[in-house]
């Protein structure tokens, strides 16, 4: 029978952060079971783990939403370097994902991960359009650092920063206004929603991303790789940050991103707190 282990990322405690189920070895699951059994988790991400195609790197990961596959994201990344860890894998990793191997390192029990991928910016979406995805009025989204930005390095979102903390707990997301979105700037997610405030080194954030089956992320380890980027091109200064995320839905999660413009690092520990067979074939 094929075991599972669930890890919750970005936290010390466990029931914080984000869930993550892990499949350690999945060699002997159908292809066409993938998508079913991370729907079945229902997490916003379920891994995959295969032995790696080049001899020098640790392993082969493939990450599934609930409704589809995707190249990348922050914290299977974090969780399943954690997860193979706790398994037996000493020191430095190398994991090949989607959008290429990522090498992971470790720090006592934080796990990092860097990109170097290229930011994109994708599209630069109305902000009255992202203000009414939110359910916020206009005047509450701020321009300072940017206007909203639909913007990659491999998994795309849409960056919002806010006017203060009233407006960042405010959001109700409006799927129609998102479905708009998606229909008028098409990506890799469906108008996912990054919404964000800043104070000095700290963010606090939201992630909406309800056309994907995710109301809301706890943790976002790929949209905190980007908005590190993008802050460090657009103020041409490194970051260096501390995100909080999941406080609206009692899943605290802290991640640090650090950024120069070229590459960014995330760091961020997982705990396990389940672990099971697949028993339904």
């Amino acid at each position: 029978m094929t075991q599972f282990v669930i890890y919750d990322v970005f936290t010390e405690a466990p029931f914080g952060g984000n869930q993550l189920a892990v499949i350690p070895d999945a060699t002997g699951l159908p292809e066409g079971d993938l998508q079913r059994i991370a729907r079945e988790f229902n997490f916003s991400e379920t891994t995959f783990v295969y032995p790696p195609e080049n001899p020098d790197h640790t392993a082969k990961v493939r990450i599934f939403t609930p409704t589809t596959e995707i190249p990348f994201a922050g914290h299977p990344t974090i969780g399943t370097a954690i997860a193979l860890r706790d398994r037996g894998h000493h020191g430095d990793m190398v994991l090949e994902l989607g959008m290429g191997p990522i090498p992971c390192r470790f720090n006592g029990d934080m796990a990092s991960f860097t990109t170097t991928a290229s930011l994109e910016q994708v599209a630069r979406p109305d902000p009255a359009l992202v203000a009414r995805a939110l359910g916020l009025s206009p005047d509450q989204i701020t321009t300072q650092s940017h206007a909203p930005v639909q913007a990659t390095l491999g998994l795309p979102f849409v960056f919002a920063e806010l006017t203060d903390k009233a407006a960042l707990d405010a959001c109700q997301p409006n799927v129609d206004a998102i479905r708009e979105g998606a229909t008028k700037h098409p990506a890799g997610l469906d108008f996912a929603i990054f919404a964000y405030i800043r104070k000095s080194s700290q963010i606090d954030a939201r992630m909406f991303a309800p056309l994907d089956n995710i109301p809301e992320d706890p943790a976002t380890g790929s949209a905190a790789a980007t908005l590190a980027m993008l802050l460090a091109q657009t103020r041409a200064t490194p970051q260096t940050l501390t995100i909080i995320q999941g406080e609206k839905m009692g899943r605290r999660s802290v991640i640090h991103a650090e950024s120069d413009g070229k590459s960014s690092t995330i760091s961020g520990t997982a705990v396990k707190t389940m672990e099971g067979v697949l028993v339904y074939s």
